[in-house]
């Protein structure tokens, strides 16, 4: 017979899910970063507000994807002691990688739903892909991958993914 989770298991738990959702966003937000803004280069954080048609608007864009990037990295980081934290505190571990995964696959998909919400729909600061005739359609497919991205991980938690004892 399993013994019953302590609060210690349960706060560790806690922990141990909090950074991987965490992990998750930082990851999501990092290869928006690197992919669309700088692999292809569709848009730039502030790019509806800041036109890329100067040098010192170019400038002032690639500094606000610094910041973005800095961001990013941070949240990932926090992730990451997050994660180091709940499986650190018990001589066993919290979670196992499809718990991780499927947590991290959920906090990408969290990225993707702020950053459609906040910084297209709010904020109006950039769309997907600048430059073409309906960028509606960049954005709301951005969005629905990140629908995907959630929903394999729900399905990777619900079917393999173990948190706790």
């Amino acid at each position: 017979m399993a013994a019953e989770p302590t609060t210690t298991d349960t706060a560790d738990g806690r922990v141990f899910v909090a950074g991987a959702l965490t992990f998750g966003f930082g990851l999501g937000g990092l290869a928006d970063g690197i992919v669309l803004h700088q692999v292809l280069q569709w848009h730039n954080l502030v790019s509806s507000r800041v036109p890329r048609e100067s040098q010192a608007a170019l400038e002032q864009n690639l500094f606000w994807d610094g910041v973005f990037h800095l961001a990013t990295t941070i949240v990932l980081v926090v992730g990451v002691l997050l994660l180091h934290r709940g499986w650190e505190r018990q001589d066993r571990a919290t979670g196992n990688l499809a718990a991780l995964a499927g947590l991290s696959l959920l906090g990408w998909g969290a990225f993707h739903a702020v950053d459609q919400l906040v910084f297209h729909l709010l904020l109006d600061v950039h769309d997907i892909r600048q430059g073409v005739a309906n960028p509606g359609v960049y954005n709301w497919g951005f969005f629905a991958i990140g629908g995907v991205l959630a929903a394999a991980g729900c399905l990777l938690l619900r079917t393999r993914g173990r948190i706790g004892r």
